[in-house]
């Protein structure tokens, strides 16, 4: 079959495969192909069992598999038949140097970029999709355009605005696609090629067309404005407890004020994922960098409250466990960063796991999709052996003979788990620490169990 465009996508992770999948799905006259250096990644996304687990994902990929849509670890081959590339690389908080703790690391993405001016040999579009920088796209620029070939390049930003969990039914959905060029002729129209591809199945009352400065920190200011939100009201839930008031009420009423709206206005143990707080890190980073102190302290401090919060849930549970969980079984019950997905990168959960650990409690972990994910953030801790740790997959095998349980997950499938077992098979006295406000307190403590939400007054028998 001939296509009209050849689309590459540099990476097949969170973004780049979900992405791909859904281009493939609504536009049968492109050949989209997605390569990686991992080929166990590449024979996971070829295969039944897909390396990532979002609702609606292996449907979506199913659809173009095979027809239009492409899993390779060619990369060389990729880039030379592309006449658009998406860069989906790993960008992850540098670890090392200048910038340790902040800035992004940056050398997966260059290397892509050197390797796009080797192998190519004819005029590209290249996106950016993975969370950079601003100005970043000037860097890329230079390398590209650095080239003897006569090649001409065109450097978009198209940041990702997609919520695991709800990846495909954001794609399919947006509530804006943004799409960032230079403002010359070849950059508007590049960007309009863009445009087009994503109007095969998005209103083009939701494509944002802007300069790519602007593309390039909005994402940082996204990710950046929703975690402020998460960290406004968990701050606000220690005040709740401290006050008998309820942080749900309390959320509800101001959520209501049309200027402020009701979404990510949820207390919980605090917020995960791969995004935010790099995120804000960066941003952090990039203020400091242009002089910009006050902004860049006002902007850490979301962070330490979202750590904060975590450590305040931990010494609830020490210090309404006695003051001690040595050698004491607690059941973990999700271990992801949120609900419907395998994710566990900045999961509150590693952090009150660690520190359970530290304490030399003695640790079952249940997640229905992110127990090897757990294992492998946990291998370190686990290996000093200041605490136990087992996994199940079943919940009630989890809670079996513990005499805690904290809830890190908002899965579905615990609020209508049978708590009455539970707490028949559980030491007494029996204690719930509901880190995500799921479950139906009241209940719970007829039932027995001494019960500690976020931001609430706790139902305690003694």
């Amino acid at each position: 079959m001939k296509f009209e465009k050849k689309i590459l996508c540099i990476g097949a992770g969170y973004v780049g495969g979900p992405t791909m999948a859904m281009i493939a799905a609504n536009c049968p006259q492109y050949k989209v192909t997605v390569v990686d250096i991992n080929k166990q990644r590449i024979d996971a996304w070829k295969s039944q069992n897909l390396p990532i687990y979002e609702p609606g994902l292996l449907e979506t990929v199913k659809t173009g598999r095979g027809r239009n849509l492409f899993f390779s670890t060619e990369v060389t081959k990729g880039i030379k038949e592309a006449d658009i590339i998406f860069v989906a690389v790993h960008t992850p908080t540098k670890a090392f140097g200048h910038g340790a703790g902040m800035a992004a690391d940056l050398q997966h993405w260059e290397r892509t970029a050197h390797e796009i001016v080797k192998h190519s040999n004819s005029n590209k579009i290249i996106i950016e999709k993975s969370t950079l920088p601003v100005r970043t796209a000037e860097a890329m620029e230079r390398i590209l355009q650095a080239n003897d070939k006569n090649i001409h390049f065109d450097v978009i930003s198209n940041p990702e605005f997609l919520a695991e969990g709800t990846a495909i039914a954001d794609l399919k959905n947006p509530d804006r696609v943004l799409i960032g060029s230079r403002e010359t002729k070849e950059g508007i129209k590049a960007r309009k090629t863009i445009v087009d591809v994503y109007a095969n199945w998005i209103s083009r009352k939701r494509i944002i067309e802007s300069n790519v400065w602007s593309a390039e920190l909005s994402k940082l200011i996204a990710n950046a404005f929703l975690a402020q939100r998460i960290s406004s009201i968990n701050s606000i839930s220690a005040l709740c407890e401290k006050t008998e008031a309820d942080v749900g009420e309390v959320a509800y009423a101001i959520g209501t004020d049309s200027r402020i709206g009701s979404k990510f206005l949820k207390s919980s143990v605090g917020f995960g994922g791969s995004c935010f707080k790099k995120d804000i890190l960066n941003l952090v980073y990039i203020c400091h960098g242009y002089g910009l102190t006050e902004t860049a302290e006002y902007w850490e401090s979301v962070v330490k409250i979202n750590e904060w919060q975590q450590d305040r849930f931990v010494k609830t549970m020490l210090q309404n466990m006695f003051n001690t969980v040595a050698d004491k079984k607690i059941a973990i019950l999700g271990f992801a960063f949120k609900a419907d997905t395998g994710d566990t990168r900045e999961s509150p959960a590693i952090s009150v796991c660690k520190e359970l650990l530290e304490e030399h409690a003695r640790l079952n972990i249940s997640d229905p999709e992110a127990i090897p994910n757990a294992k492998m953030e946990l291998a370190e801790a686990i290996k000093q052996g200041t605490g136990k740790v087992e996994f199940h997959k079943d919940p009630y095998e989890a809670c079996k003979g513990v005499c805690a349980i904290a809830v890190l997950t908002e899965w579905e499938e615990y609020k209508s788990l049978d708590f009455k077992k539970i707490f028949n098979n559980m030491k007494k006295p029996a204690f719930i620490f509901d880190g995500r406000n799921i479950l139906d307190h009241k209940k719970l403590f007829k039932l027995g169990f001494n019960v500690f939400p976020i931001g609430k007054s706790a139902l305690k028998h003694y």
